[in-house]
């Protein structure tokens, strides 16, 4: 089961299936899809959301395989802004986050959230993530979590092939980060 977190502003839901509507609405934006693993389609379907809610990601968590979550402000719970997900493998942890709210530090708010629950809850002993080496934003979230750069290669994005960087961190690196993190 995959619990409700909570940060300072955030409440982390659990995904359901009655949320496809708002992020069909959020989503399928240019600026947010473009340095996205190209798995994504382009142009974004009408049905995108819940296609990929119904045959990919609630298949997933019902298989133990991933953990998602919506975003939502506490002032504004019943409206979901984003959407973060851990998952085994070698994509780790995924997110995105509607215009409206880009460049607050809520994504990062909820990253620490998810990775802790990686981390310190799912015991996993490793995070690794591939990005963009362009997707300046998740670069800088991954440089405050104390992530650092063990792998570069190309992959294909929505906008194409791209420079890679795979980001990693280990359960000890970040337990002891947040020891010494100041709350």
């Amino acid at each position: 089961m995959t619990p409700v977190l909570e940060t300072e502003r955030l409440f982390l839901r659990p995904l359901e299936l009655a949320d496809a509507e708002q992020v069909q609405q959020l989503f399928p934006h240019w600026e947010i899809v473009r340095l996205l693993a190209s798995i994504v389609p382009w142009p974004y379907p009408p049905d995108g959301a819940r296609t990929y809610y119904e045959q990919v990601a609630l298949p997933a968590i019902a298989r133990g395989d991933e953990w998602h979550w919506t975003l939502r402000l506490k002032t504004d719970p019943d409206h979901l802004i984003g959407a973060i997900m851990v998952a085994k493998g070698s994509n780790s942890r995924g997110f995105w986050l509607g215009l409206p709210w880009q460049g607050q530090g809520l994504m990062s708010e909820a990253s620490e959230a998810a990775t802790d629950f990686w981390f310190n809850t799912l015991g996993f002993d490793r995070m690794r993530i591939p990005k963009a080496a362009a997707n300046l934003a998740s670069r800088r979230i991954s440089e405050k979590q104390g992530m650092h750069v063990v792998e570069t290669k190309e992959s294909d994005y929505v906008s194409g092939r791209l420079p890679t960087e795979v980001w990693e961190i280990t359960r000890s690196e970040w337990n002891a980060r947040r020891q010494n993190m100041v709350f």
